[in-house]
């Protein structure tokens, strides 16, 4: 059975562990952290902070079902208000690449930290000078480094595959998994970007089997190649029920998480409704 996490990037006007205490109160099992600003912005997540996290999750008894490392925003005082990926793992100035690789393994040892199983990453976006065939080198070579310390703190890796990245869609994900060729780098199955992409995201479940780290949960408006904007289930178009079916029939008992961070102004009502629309797949 499937259980419901609600990740903090939807609470972003709160600090981590109001955050925490608030998405507990709508009654899920659940909680992804933000590992960037505001909340666990690696470089400067301090003991304090991290005594603060473990104090409510234990008030709370939340598990913790993934740790999102897609971004960096904290690096920037004009980060724009959307992904921002920069530094990523596939940027082409090597010390940039480190620094993101360094702060990827900091997320990791927060996983561990706090019991969760994973930590979710995307790829970045191959920027101008940079082409494709030179990025996935870099990723090839940023994700050893990141899963050999995966693997020592026992949390996998999910891939968080998103139109226009370099890792954009269900095969190039698969593929890389196979060429990596480690048990502990996974997909984080966003069913959205599987949508907005083309796929069928029940479709992308299956192919995905036994390789799902995590799941995001979202609604998109004009559903397969609608536009790429998160909204609760039942504002958008898909079809939730197959998608559950299917990760019922792969054998998948982890988290789905619902990711609604286009709801900073009204967060409570979007972990609330989206806790309502998706009951009957869950209870």
């Amino acid at each position: 059975m499937v259980d419901l996490a609600f990740a903090t990037n939807a609470y972003t006007r709160f600090s981590l562990p109001e955050a925490v205490d608030r998405i507990a109160d709508h009654g899920y099992d659940g909680v992804e952290l933000l590992a960037d600003a505001p909340h666990a912005f690696v470089p400067e997540f301090d003991g304090a902070d991290r005594e603060a996290l473990a104090d409510v999750l234990g008030e709370t008894d939340l598990a913790v079902s993934n740790v999102n490392a897609n971004t960096a925003m904290g690096y920037y005082d004009d980060a724009p208000p959307s992904a921002f990926f920069e530094p990523s793992i596939v940027t082409a100035n090597e010390e940039d690449r480190a620094r993101r690789i360094e702060y990827t393994k900091g997320a990791i040892d927060l996983a561990a930290a706090v019991g969760a199983p994973a930590v979710c990453v995307a790829t970045g976006r191959p920027l101008p000078g940079n082409p494709p065939e030179r990025a996935r080198e870099y990723l090839l070579d940023s994700l050893h480094g990141i899963l050999d310390h995966a693997e020592a703190a026992g949390v996998d890796v999910g891939i968080e595959f998103e139109p226009e990245l370099l890792i954009e869609c269900t095969d190039e994900v698969l593929a890389l998994i196979e060429e990596v060729g480690r048990d502990s780098l996974g997909v984080n199955l966003d069913v959205g970007h599987a949508a907005v992409y083309g796929e069928d995201p029940a479709e992308s479940v299956r192919r995905c089997a036994g390789h799902i780290t995590g799941v995001h949960l979202e609604d998109i408006v004009g559903g397969v190649r609608g536009k790429h904007y998160h909204r609760i289930p039942g504002e958008g178009d898909l079809d939730f029920e197959p998608v559950f079916e299917a990760l019922e029939d792969v054998g998948y008992d982890g988290f789905a998480t619902l990711e609604l961070y286009t709801y900073p102004d009204e967060p409570d009502r979007a972990a609330r409704e989206a806790r309502e629309a998706l009951e009957p797949y869950v209870d």
